[in-house]
């Protein structure tokens, strides 16, 4: 498997040839549209000036165009009867059509240059070729002479070749060195990074990160370390969870096996008999419970997946929730007011709804002192959806417990708790149902009492 370092610098290196190549092609395109004409005609001019001297001054023309091929240019004079004379450096290719020859010794001029072919890989400019060459008509000592003319490529621009063609080399090489140790620094964290997943699946959640960096790495980092805490919290409360389930189902079995041992061990009268029956059939109770409530636990992290949504009066409902205490209600002297506008209605799941009102409902009920009042309101909101609070005039709960009121097996009062036969898995569930629904749960207390504010969306 290729590593990342490895194939980043595979792909910088396509992109410099790539680039090369494409640049190259595009300089070529140029010089056959635009330069290659523009050179015909200067080619051209330059040979016309040539004609015009050697036919005025005719006296040595030999001399002169020898003078004249050393200033960078290659020459070619015939008559196309075997008087073939060459000055300055010799041409690669010297083939010519004699059809050519015999067009400029009639007096047409020839522009090799701007009609030399077009190749995609191939500069025409450096192509040593009689072929790509301008011609006109020369006249001197009584005879008709074609003069052909190209430029000294090597001659005129040598050393600036090379001077170019060093420097293009050293600035690819050097780019290619750089990029090499540059990318070894970009890669470099991401290597890090992949360690710390490492870390992370073996449970070492603390690790140590470039967050200080100001791009998409750090950020990366930054989110890294984020999910990192985050994970260590989740795996705290995962433990947690299980510590907790193995104590809440640990202390009924402990009694439930005591009580029994006792039944089964020693002679006791009808009335203990009946008592230790009871509590084992109370701690069997609280289990079934418990159990359900964990259970529904489970099937709520499916997600909104699981649940049934339809439309539902959610006055009606209240009214329902409200009767299964019915009997505690009359026991305590409780008073309940119910304000909640027929028009209100609610679209979700109406089983999971209505364990989260009795869940709230039935623990104002439980911990209130007797002759308080529950006061349960309604409200529409302008932007849609609703706004359900539920208030009692009870004791309140200590400020210290607030933060932690939703946290699963988490008591206020265990003692109490364990009393009323409460798993500490009732606020738990009732905040999860209502966030699976997109709504909000708050609580506020204070020594005049509780209140629970459910926020749900128009959905």
């Amino acid at each position: 498997m290729k590593s990342l370092y490895s194939r980043v610098c595979l792909v910088a290196l396509g992109v410099i040839l790539l680039s090369c190549i494409l640049g190259f092609l595009g300089s070529n395109i140029y010089y056959h549209t635009k330069l290659k004409p523009y050179n015909d005609t200067k080619l051209i001019g330059i040979a016309e000036q040539l004609q015009s001297y050697a036919e005025r001054e005719g006296t040595d023309v030999d001399s002169y165009l020898h003078n004249a091929a050393a200033l960078g240019y290659q020459i070619y004079l015939t008559d196309n009867r075997g008087d073939d004379r060459y000055y300055g450096r010799e041409f690669r290719e010297r083939e010519l059509d004699s059809s050519i020859k015999e067009q400029v010794l009639e007096g047409t001029p020839y522009h090799g240059v701007a009609d030399y072919p077009n190749q995609a890989f191939i500069s025409g400019f450096f192509e040593n070729a009689l072929s790509n060459s301008v011609g006109v008509p020369l006249r001197f000592q009584e005879r008709q002479y074609a003069l052909f003319l190209r430029p000294d490529v090597i001659l005129q621009f040598g050393e600036l070749r090379i001077f170019f063609g060093l420097m293009g080399v050293f600035a690819v090489a050097i780019s290619i060195l750089l990029f090499l140790v540059s990318t070894r620094y970009v890669v470099k964290p991401i290597t890090r990074l992949s360690a710390a997943t490492r870390r992370i699946a073996q449970g070492h959640y603390q690790m140590e990160l470039p967050v200080s960096r100001r791009d998409e790495i750090g950020e990366l980092s930054r989110n890294f370390r984020l999910m990192g805490k985050e994970l260590e919290r989740v795996d705290e409360g995962r433990r947690q969870f299980v510590a907790n389930v193995s104590h809440e189902f640990q202390s009924p079995l402990t009694l439930i096996q005591g009580f029994a041992k006792i039944l089964s061990e020693q002679e006791l009268s009808p009335d203990e008999r009946a008592h230790y029956a009871g509590i084992i059939g109370d701690e069997s109770r609280r289990l079934s419970v418990l159990g359900k409530q964990l259970l529904l636990l489970s099937t709520l992290e499916q997600g909104r997946e699981a649940l049934q949504r339809n439309l539902f009066s959610l006055k009606t409902q209240i009214r329902q929730a409200v009767q299964v205490f019915q009997w505690q209600i009359e026991e305590k002297a409780l008073l309940v007011k119910l304000s909640v506008p027929e028009a209100v209605h609610l679209h979700g799941d109406e089983v999971l709804f209505m364990q989260v009102w009795t869940n709230l409902i039935g623990n104002a009920v439980k911990y209130i002192p007797a002759g308080s009042t529950v006061d349960i309101r309604a409200e529409q909101m302008a932007g849609g959806g609703c706004r359900v609070l539920i208030r009692d005039n009870g004791d309140g709960i200590a400020p210290e417990h607030l933060p932690f009121l939703f946290d699963r097996f988490y008591k206020a009062d265990a003692a109490r708790e364990r009393d009323s036969g409460g798993t500490g898995l009732g606020l738990s569930i009732a905040a999860k149902i209502v966030r699976l629904h997109n709504g909000t749960i708050e609580v506020s207390s204070s020594p005049e009492g509780t209140l629970f504010t459910i926020t749900l969306p128009n959905l």
